[in-house]
């Protein structure tokens, strides 16, 4: 089947999925494919397209805070540097643009930490995933989890979330 069909076949069980209301077997297999369509993993057999969804693939801010505190995790920064420059970064993360991610997470692990001055993560190791507004970051979950870092995840509220939650505006 071509990429086009597959696609589509995607497409296809996305609006199945919608109309009855389920999201594959059980909402939680993680097919390995390198295209992975953004909001979730495929499985395709012949014609049929399974979605799978993983509810556990994201963390809330105080998630993201504690999990910052206990330092049990790699926190990634997706956005582009010029947007951490011009913006800020949370603390403790590590920024690897989203068209960098696929090749950063298949490096020599000397490489990576020659590139990003932090020790290359694991397959094993908890993973999260950040950027402005949570569409990036999801990206690139989708990435880490089709190359089999399994514990990966991302923090959909992004920077603008961070910030607002960090920083909240003072009442007059």
């Amino acid at each position: 089947m071509s990429a086009t069909g597959l696609r589509l076949g995607l497409l296809l069980g996305l609006l199945r999925a919608a109309r009855t209301g389920t999201a594959g077997a059980g909402g939680t297999c993680r097919a390995p494919v390198r295209w992975a369509f953004p909001t979730a993993a495929a499985r395709c057999e012949g014609s049929r397209c399974h979605l799978c969804t993983d509810v556990s693939q994201s963390v809330t801010y105080k998630e993201l805070k504690d999990l910052l505190h206990s330092k049990t995790i790699v926190l990634i920064d997706v956005r582009e540097v010029w947007e951490l420059k011009d913006h800020g970064r949370i603390p403790g993360s590590i920024n690897i643009p989203l068209a960098e991610v696929a090749e950063a997470l298949q490096m020599n692990p000397s490489d990576f930490k020659d590139k990003y001055h932090q020790a290359m993560p694991s397959k094993s190791d908890s993973i999260v995933f950040s950027c402005l507004a949570g569409v990036r970051s999801k990206q690139a979950l989708a990435t880490a989890l089709s190359l089999g870092f399994k514990s990966a995840q991302h923090y959909p509220g992004g920077w603008q979330e961070w910030t607002s939650s960090e920083f909240p505006p003072k009442k007059h």
